[in-house]
């Protein structure tokens, strides 16, 4: 059975509120589900739109559980997704939010830095051979063309 994570609608016309489920695949948006696991409310301040039960959401994604791509967006942003990237954080972006967040994308820069002297230290196989890869063994590369870029003319055979 293909699980997904996805949410069901709830609420009133033009006042929507949603539930996030694990879910069959094949059941219907506000069908049948496994295990209410959050909810989703647009019309709530932003420190309480989204409500998680991390632990649940955790299981089921370690079992294979595919979100939603609203729902993905949702737990991406509360750190759940593991290492994705987030798009944008919850709730109002303010200089002190921004502050907080550069350390952590110097701290994620810093391994890939390291890891660059390295590589640089050992020249790839272009870089020892002038700028091209070594030939297979057994195989010839095919003779430059002729200088003012005109190939030379076969010589003709003298017919029988």
């Amino acid at each position: 059975m293909a699980v997904k994570i996805r949410m069901k609608r709830f609420g009133r016309t033009n006042r929507a509120f949603f539930r996030i489920n694990a879910v069959d695949s094949r059941a219907a948006r506000d069908g049948r589900v496994i295990e209410e696991l959050g909810s989703y409310d647009p019309h709530a301040p932003d420190d309480r739109k989204v409500r998680l039960n991390a632990e649940r959401v955790l299981y089921w994604l370690s079992v294979g559980a595919q979100p939603s791509d609203t729902v993905r967006t949702f737990l991406e942003r509360a750190g759940l997704m593991g290492n994705k990237k987030v798009t944008r954080p919850i709730g109002p972006v303010t200089a002190e939010s921004v502050a907080r967040a550069a350390p952590a994308v110097e701290t994620a820069a810093a391994p890939a830095a390291e890891a660059r002297p390295a590589a640089d230290a050992a020249p790839s196989a272009t870089e020892t051979s002038g700028g091209t890869a070594p030939a297979a063994p057994g195989l010839t590369e095919p003779e430059p063309p002729a200088p003012g870029g005109v190939e030379p003319a076969e010589p003709e055979s003298a017919a029988p």
